[in-house]
């Protein structure tokens, strides 16, 4: 490999590192958390270290040595933890770990330095840090830390995509309509009858959804509960088993399982959490707060077409909120990258052609329509 090569590796390695450092810094930062706020900083610590390994092997080779700043999706993660807690993008970034967790497995320089093995491990450093923090870590921040507390998945991802679903399927109707009749008050009613009917098929949707999920745990701690009080016995077993298929031999895992069924709560609340994978706290999730995002999402995403229409007419209308629609496509776009890790420009074009392209189709076939019912 080429000094010019193996240059071009430190700094991106480099930027790489610096990137996560800058995120778990802010992470410490948005985190109410004592324990959990010095995992974070002690993860950063670590990344920083690593950060420190290129820079030298940089200045090794006699490279010039230029200040890096944190990428644009690193500041924009950063913002969004400080605004809305690190709950809303920390399974974004658990995936982005886990896509560069074998980023130096060919690279004999970082195999050599143990870099390699360390980013392999994130969740046994993790497990470290945890270990020597005072009084330790509780089930519920250990979930936190995993990105699975209160919000059931990402919930960076599905604020992009509810507003996603809004402006592609309002413009696609604002288009459809468009089509048909030309121009006039009537598209700007469409458009807003649009967003509220789509705003609240979702909203209500999210709300049965969560609602029959949160029936349908406590259904299934209900029948936990009963078995407990009938089936003891069997109900220890059954964690023996578990504990033995984590790693535990029988001894230990018998003695785990003794220890946690002399508390009927713990038990429950033990069974619970490991045979069936229920957060007996959480159930799901509240219906209301997922129906009211659900809806807030759909509506932000939905305006985007109609809001030209409130103040043009014709055919500039369409084309002002075409253009209205294509920033936010490009918005969308954007965010979408965060979790995906493609590029903005190749996810913001993306986004733009297909939403135009669903757009193009409805406005064909709106103008289709129109001819033959017009004349």
């Amino acid at each position: 490999m080429t000094e010019t090569e193996s240059s071009s590796r430190f700094r991106r390695n480099l930027q790489g590192e610096v990137d996560s450092a800058d995120l778990y810094l802010a992470l410490a930062q948005a985190e109410q958390d004592p324990h959990l706020r010095e995992v974070y900083r002690r993860l950063a610590a670590v990344e920083e270290a690593h950060a420190t390994f290129w820079r030298n092997q940089l200045q090794r080779i006699g490279a010039r040595q230029v200040s890096m700043r944190p990428g644009w999706r690193t500041r924009a993660l950063a913002w969004l933890a400080r605004r809305f807690g690190p709950q809303f993008v920390l399974p974004t970034i658990m995936a982005q770990e886990q896509r560069d967790s074998g980023q130096y497995e060919t690279q004999p320089d970082a195999v050599a330095a143990g870099l390699d093995a360390a980013e392999r491990s994130h969740d046994r450093i993790v497990q470290a840090v945890v270990t020597t923090l005072p009084g330790g870590l509780s089930g519920s921040s250990l979930a936190r830390l995993e990105g699975r507390h209160r919000t059931g998945g990402n919930a960076l991802r599905a604020a992009v995509l509810g507003a996603n679903d809004g402006l592609i399927s309002n413009l696609s109707l604002v288009m459809g309509v468009a089509g048909a009749i030309g121009s006039g008050r009537t598209i700007l009613l469409t458009g807003l009858a649009g967003l509220v009917a789509g705003a609240c098929s979702m909203a209500l949707g999210e709300w049965l959804s969560v609602t029959s999920s949160r029936e349908l745990n406590q259904q299934q701690i209900g029948i936990e509960t009963d078995e407990l009080e009938r089936m003891p016995e069997e109900e220890k077993e059954e964690l023996v088993l578990i504990y033995q298929a984590k790693g535990l031999d029988e001894v230990q895992a018998r003695a785990l399982a003794e220890k946690l069924m002399a508390n009927k709560e713990t038990a429950i609340d033990t069974l619970v959490r490991e045979e069936l994978g229920i957060d007996p706290e959480e159930l799901g999730g509240s219906a209301w707060s997922a129906a009211t995002a659900s809806f807030a999402l759909f509506s932000l995403g939905a305006i985007f077409p109609v809001l030209p229409l409130f103040w043009l007419d014709g055919e500039i209308a369409q084309v002002a909120s075409l253009a209205s629609s294509g920033v936010a496509l490009a918005l969308i776009g954007a965010g979408t990258s965060l979790f995906t890790g493609r590029s903005l420009a190749f996810s913001a074009l993306r986004q733009l052609g297909t939403g135009f392209l669903a757009a193009a189709v409805t406005y064909g076939i709106g103008r289709l329509c129109g001819v033959a019912l017009g004349g």
